[in-house]
């Protein structure tokens, strides 16, 4: 994404000097983390919103151990909806007290086990939703806080994933809230204590930012004067996010430098109390946290001229990146050539017939013809052997993917910091898909 002219450049981490650190030994595919640049990332982000707010990290951007570890000490709080990302978030070392636990449908058991882990907080989207948190509650003696999603009337400009203002699992139409409050009023043992309004996804602008946090105000200023009607006390605005990052292409997150200012003021003309945390404010962010942060490299399996195009075949897929293409989610995904992994001999050689690159056809190792990532690259003539890199893929990336597909290999995982450019990697492993009998 590009900056404003006159913007001062942001501090970048090259991706390659994350890859510089990690052991010659290490086999591909391979994620590599920079908890360098998720720090980087978190210091950004915290220093363009206001000083008086709460930030949750959505595990489900990448729930790693090590770049989990990193952001609670950023200061992050964890966003959780599921199990697994709970026990992550728990290994992690943050506390259930300080987990907020989401998602538009909840079974039984997960909620009785979040309640039973500790966990207090959660944000309902339906009165359904608010009565099963009762009930649960109620069989274990004790008492919840929840913040109602709201789907509001209508989308705001800008955003790359339209997630309110159309029909949606997410959240209760705000109309729903404004003709049937009382649906939405406490329960015996669960208090209603905010609104979570998350709009969209992957902002480009800070205009749109703002756009949409100034809706989301607006909308929680009209809803509390409804809600107080039923008793109801309105004190915490979740605003939700947005925060552009690039996704699998050379960039850097979104530039916020001129986002402090004009929010504070859109608060001041519409929230006034929120200095003194009437209401409390929360942001959320995942791609925007981590999504620099991670590199994905990937070997040349073979290369070869089929019909009239280049091909090259690559030992990382659709199963490792990119898993929701199918679905028309995601962009071709062009990898880069890591020059710096070719033998001397062969990097001399391209550099005295001068490198060209040729349109070729990027596929993965599976046994099917969709597992393709660019079918129109631009890339110097590779061998078998080449390591290629894909940037930006820290958000969204082996979390995201088909990786059960025909019983591939995960890759490695490495975690590495370049602020200790001396030392090993914080952490290397590999997940491992385990079947459990029941």
């Amino acid at each position: 994404m590009s900056r404003p002219a006159g913007t001062p450049a942001l501090p970048a981490v090259s991706p390659l000097s994350a890859v510089a650190l990690l052991p010659g030994s290490v086999e591909t595919p391979a994620y590599v983390y920079d908890l360098a640049e998720v720090r980087a990332n978190a210091d950004r982000l915290l220093t363009a919103l206001p000083g008086n707010r709460d930030l949750y990290y959505s595990l489900k951007a990448n729930p790693h151990p090590a770049v989990l570890r990193t952001l609670r000490a950023a200061g992050a709080r964890p966003e959780v909806c599921s199990p697994g990302e709970l026990e992550a978030a728990l290994e992690a070392g943050w506390s259930a007290g300080t987990v907020l636990y989401t998602g538009p449908g909840k079974r039984d058991r997960d909620v009785a086990a979040a309640l039973a882990a500790g966990v207090r907080e959660f944000s309902v989207d339906s009165p359904t939703a608010l009565d099963q948190l009762d009930r649960l509650c109620a069989e274990q003696g004790v008492r919840a806080r929840c913040l109602v999603r709201v789907n509001d009337d209508q989308p705001v400009p800008g955003q790359a994933l339209v997630m309110t203002g159309v029909p949606s699992p997410f959240g209760a139409d705000a109309d729903w809230i404004r003709e049937e409050p009382a649906l939405f009023a406490n329960r015996p043992h669960t208090e209603i204590i905010g609104l979570h309004l998350y709009m969209g996804t992957n902002l480009g602008t800070v205009e749109a930012l703002l756009a949409q946090f100034t809706r989301a105000a607006q909308t929680f200023r009209d809803l509390a004067q409804v809600l107080r009607g039923e008793g109801v006390e309105l004190r915490v605005l979740d605003l939700g996010g947005g925060f552009g990052a690039p996704f699998a292409t050379a960039g850097e997150p979104l530039d916020l430098t001129g986002l402090a200012r004009p929010l504070a003021a859109m608060l001041d003309a519409e929230l006034p109390g929120w200095r003194s945390d009437a209401p409390r404010l929360a942001f959320e962010s995942g791609r925007y946290l981590v999504g620099t942060a991670g590199t994905l490299l990937t070997t040349v399996l073979d290369a070869k001229r089929s019909q009239g195009k280049e091909i090259v075949v690559l030992d990382c897929g659709i199963n490792h990146l990119g898993g929701m293409s199918g679905l028309r989610r995601l962009p071709p995904l062009t990898p880069h050539l890591d020059t710096a992994a070719r033998p001397a001999e062969a990097e001399a050689e391209a550099e005295a017939e001068g490198e060209e690159t040729v349109e070729t056809m990027v596929c993965g190792p599976l046994c099917t013809p969709l597992d393709t990532w660019d079918r129109r690259a631009r890339l110097p003539r590779l061998v078998p052997g080449d390591r290629l890199t894909v940037p930006n893929v820290g958000a969204y990336g082996l979390y995201a993917s088909l990786v059960a597909f025909l019983g591939h290999p995960l890759p490695v995982e490495a975690a590495v910091d370049t602020d200790r450019p001396g030392e090993a990697p914080v952490h290397l492993s590999r997940v491992a898909l385990v079947r459990g009998s029941h």
